[in-house]
């Protein structure tokens, strides 16, 4: 049981350290769409502050540990984003998984099931994975893709394991923001080549390909970068002349309401003498230039000197691709064939990667929204679908000459047939990055949740979990008069409901009232009547009939799109009081609304905030509530969690000694304690206090975005982007 006075009495013996400064950013580039995440993180007008997420992760270590242990409730059988996969040569059918914001993980039964290898207090974020001849691995953090809709976390450097991730040390680059890529030298694997790309928010910090010839200990750069936002996003070890290395670099960054993926910093490299030295590669590829985007390329092991390559426009699109007999000195641009083009669809940066088979250099395999496969080296592509979309990682397997292993948005998979064909899906794979929970206290193993690339996801018992509703999911309702009545999103707003527990889906969004829906748009029962319901745009909607019909019952509740900092100008939270008639309202630009007699009239009681994440009305009091704020802070004493008593009369500051990072969701529990979901974990507080303690054992130092609270049942499920969902028994 969670005491009250234990909460307090261990959290207010804490001091919470200062944020380093933030760096200054540059200007420049096209607008971007559709990056609510990233805002949602950011502070308006600023970037992301540099360390921000290492620097609440140390906050959050600091703090007491409080209560029971959370319980994995999977999913095991749908997976999230790989980023990386590696062979481990000193055991057979063995390998390491890197999940963009889950961890590490291994499998020794040929990729059918994944247990964690990684530390549950140290940054989850996955850039890259390496073993060694002798088993050694390496690991390096902060993923590297840029994200689109969802934001992509930072990491705090290289580490080693000698004993297949049961201990880890950290051996360097700790400000190199994300790593792209660990080459270890054939020939002497005490040399090792990494590649650095950086933060993708601030310039500086280790950029480049650093080289250590002690197995790790110490690093020197050998590869500088041109400018203070380009850093190295691949790098390779010939295999069929290791003394030939290639990396790629990419001059990319993401400001508070632009996004450049490319500039006069991108370019493919070659060293002839084992890294020390470096070239950059012309003789056919695109001249240096602001339009150049992410380069990929691999290179041949049964043809020496055979290299493909792809690169994308700084746009997003697909821009050319080519090939090369003499180790990249000269090359010959291939067709533009429609499947090529096609796949890399708008975001070509999420993408910029290219195998080949070991022993066929004419068949070559390319990421891209399907995996793409070559059979003429490059002349003709075929698209696999047969495997979840936006592919990120292939490796084949030495031991089993037709075995491949591929990493994508939805996990791992594997064919026998050389990837051409007969791919299956690892069965345990608990790293799927999750946007909600919703759960009824009428049956305790029904859980459902949006999922990142992974639709809206359902388990009705188990720990098996399937997809009932596409797209990138987002919020999801079961009804707590009726569990068999269920709602799902997907962006932007497209929402459905069942009456069938999702055996089937009828969308209603058009029977809402919106000029303007949120990325993650919110629908909400209310709490003393389920078809009472509420959908917000940038007008709040009411729905009487459980979802069927909605009227609209507010103005434009914000300051429209591009204003205040903000590109959007949506509703992001609705909570309604238990008198029927009172309704809160927060939205992206900082604003706070609430109406006492269901929006005939409507008060602005906040303003000039960042990011309204959750507005909690308290049950027992329709003028008293609780506002979250999103956004990483860098020293500010702006707040993250708000109360007001008066109906936003006055408001109380109560993030007290919470980490700097943004509060993501919160929910009020029995005697009235409070439960925040931040970036760094859950945290449980007393209703009055501004002290915090980390809630549970058990639970990864992984963002968690959103709790649901069974009250009948005293337990707390929440939604971890990156690690799936977790239950904890709170009295």
């Amino acid at each position: 049981m969670l005491r009250l006075a234990t909460v307090v009495a261990l959290a207010a013996t804490l001091v919470v350290p200062s944020a380093h400064p933030m760096d200054d950013d540059d200007d420049g580039g096209p607008a971007a769409p559709a990056d609510y995440s990233y805002v949602q993180k950011t502070v308006p007008g600023q970037t992301l502050p540099r360390h921000a997420y290492d620097i609440a992760a140390a906050q959050a270590r600091r703090l007491p540990k409080v209560g029971g242990t959370w319980q994995s409730l999977g999913p095991t059988n749908i997976g999230g984003r790989v980023v990386g996969l590696a062979m481990d040569p000193t055991t057979t059918d063995a390998l390491y998984a890197a999940s963009a914001s889950g961890g590490l993980w291994r499998s020794t039964d040929a990729g059918r099931t994944f247990t964690a290898a990684w530390p549950q207090d140290a940054t989850q974020a996955m850039g890259a994975v390496a073993v060694a001849p002798n088993g050694t691995v390496f690991v390096g953090t902060g993923e590297p893709n840029p994200g689109g809709g969802s934001v992509t976390y930072e990491g705090t450097g290289v580490y080693r394991s000698t004993d297949h991730g049961a201990t880890w040390r950290q051996v360097g680059l700790s400000d190199s923001g994300t790593i792209g890529a660990i080459a270890i030298d054939p020939t002497n694997p005490q040399r090792i080549l990494v590649a650095a790309n950086g933060s993708l928010y601030t310039p500086g910090g280790d950029r480049g390909v650093y080289l250590s010839s002690d197995g790790g200990s110490t690093w020197r750069k050998v590869l500088d970068v041109p400018n203070a936002f380009t850093g190295a996003v691949d790098v390779q070890f010939d295999p069929a002349d290791p003394h030939r290395v290639y990396a790629a670099l990419w001059d990319h960054r993401r400001q508070p309401d632009q996004r450049v993926y490319g500039g006069v910093g991108s370019g493919l490299y070659r060293s002839t003498d084992s890294g020390a030295t470096w070239q950059q590669l012309g003789g056919g590829l695109p001249a240096t230039g602001p339009d150049v985007g992410r380069y990929g390329f691999g290179i041949s092991a049964s043809q020496s000197g055979r290299m493909y390559a792809i690169v994308g426009t700084t746009a997003g699109s697909y821009g050319s691709a080519y090939t090369s007999a003499d180790a990249g000195t000269t090359w010959t641009r291939l067709p533009d064939d429609p499947e090529l083009v096609d796949s890399q669809s708008s975001y070509s940066w999420w993408f910029g990667k290219i195998w080949v088979d070991p022993r066929d250099a004419n068949h070559v395999q390319l990421a891209g929204v399907p995996l793409l496969t070559s059979h003429d080296a490059g002349k003709t592509w075929t698209a696999n679908d047969a495997v979840h979309s936006d592919q990120h990682v292939i490796v084949w397997d030495p031991r089993h000459p037709k075995r491949v292993y591929l990493g994508n948005d939805g996990g791992v998979y594997r064919s026998d047939s050389n990837g051409d064909g007969g791919w299956t899906h690892a069965v345990s794979e608990p790293f799927t990055q999750l946007y909600s929970v919703a759960i009824t206290a009428a049956d305790t193993s029904r859980v459902s949740g949006g999922a990142q690339d992974n639709g809206s996801l359902r388990s009705w018992g188990g720990t098996r979990f399937n997809e009932y509703f596409g797209g990138d999911g987002q919020e999801n309702l079961i009804s707590p008069a009726d569990d068999n009545i269920v709602f799902a999103c997907l962006q932007y707003g497209e929402c459905a409901r069942s009456t069938n527990g999702g055996a089937s889906m009828t969308e209603f969004t058009d029977a809402t009232t919106a000029d303007r829906r949120n990325w993650f748009t919110p629908v909400q029962f209310d709490p003393t009547n389920p078809k009472v319901m509420y959908y917000g745009g940038n007008r709040l909607n009411r729905s009487t009939d459980g979802g069927v019909t909605w009227t609209a019952i507010s103005p434009d509740l914000t300051g429209g799109p591009g204003k205040d900092d903000y590109p959007f100008g949506t509703i992001t939270t609705v909570a309604a009081a238990r008198d029927q008639h009172t309704v809160w309202v927060g939205t992206d630009d900082g604003r706070v609304w609430v109406t006492h007699d269901l929006g005939t009239t409507w008060t602005n009681v906040l303003t000039g905030q960042p990011w309204v994440t959750r507005v909690v009305v308290d049950p027992q009091n329709p003028s008293a509530a609780y506002v979250t704020l999103s956004g990483y802070r860098s020293g500010s004493p702006q707040p993250h969690v708000l109360r007001t008593g008066d109906s936003g009369g006055h408001w109380t500051d109560l993030s007290g000694n919470l980490p700097q990072a943004p509060v993501n969701t919160l929910v009020i529990g029995a005697g009235g304690i409070l439960y925040a979901g931040t970036d760094q974990g859950v945290f449980a507080g007393t209703a009055g206090s501004a002290q915090w303690a980390r809630l549970g054992q058990n639970l990864p130092l992984v963002p968690v975005d959103d709790i649901a609270y069974d009250q009948s049942h005293h337990r707390l499920v929440i939604a971890t982007f990156g690690r799936g969902f977790y239950s904890l028994t709170v009295a």
